[in-house]
């Protein structure tokens, strides 16, 4: 074998290493087209708005990858479908090529409550459509902060600022009606639970206004009221009256207690 190498002429093995370099890269060449499936090519199908899970289905059987780049949420799209997609429908592309897309979210996130209190009514409307939230109704009660949003509430109970509610949820609003010229007696709530005396202030259409722990309280809601202002009589023992809408401080303790010097009141005055 070397001998037919070394008995033929220089020039003549230079041509035959060539045509053999020629021929090892045309094979692979022809290998690596076959094996990259190159000159194939596929056309990329419209899943917009498509149920995610269909539209995986349609892609992996086309022959394409699927990666799902983002998961969003918006109120104008069915819940789990596909909301973008790259490359674009229609596009012509290689084999195997990855197709990214961007779906709905099936659940709605939880998103935080803004402070709507003191703020107008058409105000207060702006800030729950900015915060994807939708108006449940609206309850009007005698306040001095006439056409202000005096409450927040959610499912019938009050909630606060920067707690977690769901995207797209209904709030219910309490404005102030203003204060009408009606007077009726203070109310005694001395001898009442808190629980008693709030739910009495909110039937009347009084507001609660500071509530003064004396000692350690464990349950605020079974503590005894033992002062109230404005009382029910004044100084010269004239009965007292409040307009609805206007506002009761109370002083609460965990056992029943009466005060009757003026030494506890200073104790436990306002600041």
């Amino acid at each position: 074998m070397f001998k037919f190498i070394t008995n033929r002429p220089f020039w003549v093995n230079l041509l035959a290493a060539i045509l053999l370099g020629l021929l090892l890269l045309f094979l692979f060449l022809k290998m690596l087209g076959w094996i990259t499936k190159h000159g194939e090519y596929l056309k990329v199908p419209a899943i917009t708005g498509m149920k995610t899970t269909d539209a995986v289905k349609l892609l992996e059987k086309q022959g394409f990858d699927v990666f799902i780049q983002d998961s969003v949420f918006t109120d104008t799209a069915a819940r789990g479908v596909v909301l973008k997609q790259i490359p674009d429908p229609n596009s012509t592309v290689k084999i195997n090529r990855t197709v990214f897309i961007t779906v709905n979210r099936v659940v709605p996130p939880m998103i935080e409550m803004p402070n709507l209190e003191g703020q107008s009514l058409s105000f207060a409307l702006v800030l729950l459509e900015r915060n994807h939230l939708k108006l449940q109704d609206t309850i009007f009660r005698p306040d001095f902060r006439m056409g202000s949003v005096i409450e927040q509430q959610y499912n019938g109970v009050p909630i606060k600022a920067k707690a977690k509610i769901q995207w797209g949820s209904r709030v219910t609003l309490v404005i102030g009606a203003g204060l009408g010229n009606e007077q009726v007696p203070v109310p005694s709530l001395v001898g009442m639970t808190y629980a008693e005396a709030k739910a009495y202030l909110d039937e009347n259409n009084i507001s609660l206004g500071a509530v003064v722990l004396d000692g350690k309280i464990t349950d605020t809601a079974t503590a005894y009221v033992f002062k109230q202002r404005p009382e029910t009589r004044d100084a010269e023992g004239v009965p007292q009256f409040i307009r609805p809408g206007q506002v009761m401080d109370l002083w609460l303790s965990q056992a029943m207690k009466i005060v009757t010097d003026s030494a506890a009141d200073k104790k436990n005055q306002l600041p």
